[in-house]
């Protein structure tokens, strides 16, 4: 289990974000999508929290602690990071 919670921005026609969230899904692990295709409002947001519009871009943050907010981690693409992926949740 993770303390993180975890943002996906995608779009259907990227392989990297369809193997990304069948990995998320086959190891139980829960995340918010924006999907840019349906959203297009929030690549700005993606481009503010990466610098870039590239996709899968993942934000991993954990909730506030004691009203103080916690620094996000955020990197983009799959099979690139996915043993940073797995360790941040912690997945052998």
């Amino acid at each position: 289990m993770t303390n993180y919670q975890l943002e996906v921005y995608s779009r259907p026609t990227c392989s990297d974000c369809q193997n990304l969230k069948q990995f998320l899904r086959a190891h139980s692990i829960s995340y918010t999508e924006y999907d840019l295709s349906e959203q297009p409002e929030k690549e700005q947001d993606l481009k503010k929290i990466t610098g870039s519009r590239i996709v899968p871009a993942l934000v991993f943050s954990r909730p506030a602690f004691m009203g103080i907010k916690r620094k996000r981690t955020s990197m983009i693409g799959f099979e690139q990071n996915e043993e940073k992926i797995r360790t941040l949740l912690n997945i052998t």
